[in-house]
């Protein structure tokens, strides 16, 4: 996707096998069976995006990683090819500038250290909130050894970028706070000329809350804030400039929200 003057790609790094236990569990097994409709799962990426601009290489998550990793209720997560998707579009690890965290969660930090917690986007600065270094880092959010270990090496502090505001990366490349499904959890604004993109992370998983909106997410550190948040987001994605996708949107395609007493979801 070009916006503006910017190259906009999704790459996924591998699937999540999702299940409606995970976004209730009072949800029986047979919910939504047009959305759940492989053996009661839906099958949904794990998701990243690369931003390209005049001299910056800017990816927004970094997946699962070479693993994968078992969640209660039947439900999987599968990564490893991200680097594989880098390669398609001829970019090595080294190529990229900035890794943007829209949070701590496994499936968004998994490429950032090897198993010797040694960086794998060597150049890179890695952006992510202040309260998710606080919860996942610091504190007691659950967080891979490894991951917890490159991020607190010494070497790595001078990489390390704590984002306490909304705050430009890039030129068309802006976080925004949008705590909730974890305390420092951000979105990116990918923008340039009349267009504008929005990067939802997880504050939304998957469009599909927009016609349920008591849905929650099995991984929200607080639900009342992550709500409030969702509503935030649903309403500038209806504003008619903006379109937007998260990490676990189907087929990583954008869309918006075409607005009306039934507000829906349009790609």
């Amino acid at each position: 996707m070009r916006i503006g003057g910017l190259d906009l790609l999704p790459i996924s790094d591998g699937t999540f096998v999702a299940r409606p236990a995970y976004f209730g569990e009072h949800l029986p097994s047979a919910t939504r069976p047009e959305f759940f409709d492989r053996h009661g799962a839906a099958w949904l990426p794990i998701g990243s995006f690369l931003v390209r601009t005049r001299d910056r290489i800017v990816l927004i998550d970094a997946g699962l990683g070479p693993e994968l990793q078992e969640l209660p209720h039947g439900m999987y997560l599968v990564g490893g090819q991200l680097l594989t998707g880098l390669r398609a579009l001829g970019l090595a690890p080294a190529d990229v500038t900035d890794v943007v965290c829209t949070h701590l969660h496994s499936d968004h930090v998994g490429w950032l250290f090897d198993l010797g917690s040694q960086p794998i986007f060597s150049r890179a600065s890695i952006w992510l909130g202040t309260a998710d270094w606080r919860h996942f880092v610091a504190g007691a959010g659950h967080m891979a050894a490894h991951i917890r270990e490159g991020f607190s090496a010494p070497a790595q502090a001078s990489r390390v970028q704590l984002i306490d505001q909304d705050t430009t990366i890039a030129p068309g490349v802006t976080a925004l706070l949008t705590p909730g499904h974890t305390p420092g959890h951000l979105c990116v604004v990918v923008s340039s000329g009349h267009e504008r993109v929005l990067l939802l992370g997880d504050a939304i998983t998957c469009p599909i809350q927009l016609d349920e909106p008591s849905w929650h997410s099995m991984g929200d550190v607080d639900p009342a804030l992550a709500d409030r948040t969702r509503e935030r987001l649903w309403r500038e994605l209806e504003d008619g400039q903006t379109i937007g996708a998260g990490a676990h949107f189907p087929e990583l395609r954008f869309g918006r929200v075409l607005p009306g007493l039934a507000r829906r979801w349009q790609t």
